[in-house]
């Protein structure tokens, strides 16, 4: 059996048919075109078939490749972690633009490390901490950082529980999907790590706790950036209003989405 066969029996979208197959056989995508013809061994035709199956059962791509990409940068993933998304490019962005020259930022909730990484990646002054509960997505994180030889500080704790001293930037892409929400019996939602989805209350439990946390933790005139759901932009908002914040704003991601919200904290403003 070749190439063009199983192409031809797969039972899945022919790119993802082609980007497993390159995966198993540990080669391009072009050099897959050019093999196509070439007779596979009766392990690769089984092994092709099992990522196959696998995926025709709906378990996510990334999982069964192991990785993703993000912001530009191969990203190592597993069940573990949540699979990063081009939605959360826009908290990188934004990031970005209001981390002043050599700051200091948090990432809470880092799983797999894409924004603490491709922060430090771009911006090689600033210094980064990520953090997680879940020591199996700090062990990723770590990785990935490793991989792309970044310097990030990776720490075990439960949003600002462990966290000392104060941050010129505080970002974080948290639970935020309700757990009466039908979209995490569907699609890829299935297979991910529960805990990186929902908080298992309405969707505000952590992106409460860390507007509240946030305000001890950073320095005056600094920011905290917010990625929530497509629905959540005037919640957060008016909650970062009524705790104090100022400059509070959303901001669009390409599909004209609101999806990251985040205000400026002023030390001298009265906390409500």
């Amino acid at each position: 059996m070749t190439i063009r066969d199983l192409l031809r029996l797969a039972q899945i979208d022919p790119l993802e048919a082609r980007i497993l197959m390159a995966h198993a056989l540990q080669c391009s995508r072009v050099q897959l075109v050019i093999r196509e013809n070439d007779a596979l061994s009766v392990e690769q035709v089984n092994d092709i078939n099992a990522l196959l199956q696998r995926r025709l059962q709906g378990e996510p791509i990334a999982y069964l490749t192991g990785e993703r990409e993000f912001y530009g940068l191969s990203l190592k993933v597993t069940p573990d972690v949540l699979i990063p998304r081009p939605e959360t490019e826009l908290l990188v962005e934004l990031a970005m633009e209001k981390l002043p020259q050599a700051g200091r930022v948090a990432d809470l909730g880092t799983g797999s490390g894409a924004v603490a990484i491709a922060l430090a990646h771009t911006r090689r002054d600033a210094q980064v901490i990520a953090t997680d509960i879940s020591d199996a997505a700090l062990a990723i994180a770590r990785h990935n950082a490793d991989h792309h030889r970044v310097t990030i500080q990776c720490m075990r704790s439960d949003w600002f529980d462990r966290i000392d001293g104060l941050f010129d930037l505080v970002v974080s892409n948290p639970p935020y999907i309700a757990a009466s929400d039908v979209h995490l019996s569907q699609g890829d939602l299935r297979f991910e790590p529960s805990s990186a989805l929902t908080d298992h209350a309405n969707g505000m439990t952590a992106l409460s706790a860390i507007m509240e946390g946030a305000r001890a933790h950073l320095k005056p005139g600094s920011w905290l950036l917010l990625e929530h759901g497509y629905d959540q932009a005037i919640a957060v908002r008016q909650q970062l209003i009524h705790t104090g914040w100022s400059d509070v704003q959303s901001w669009k991601d390409l599909a004209g989405i609101e999806r990251v919200s985040g205000g400026r904290w002023d030390a001298a403003a009265p906390e409500k």
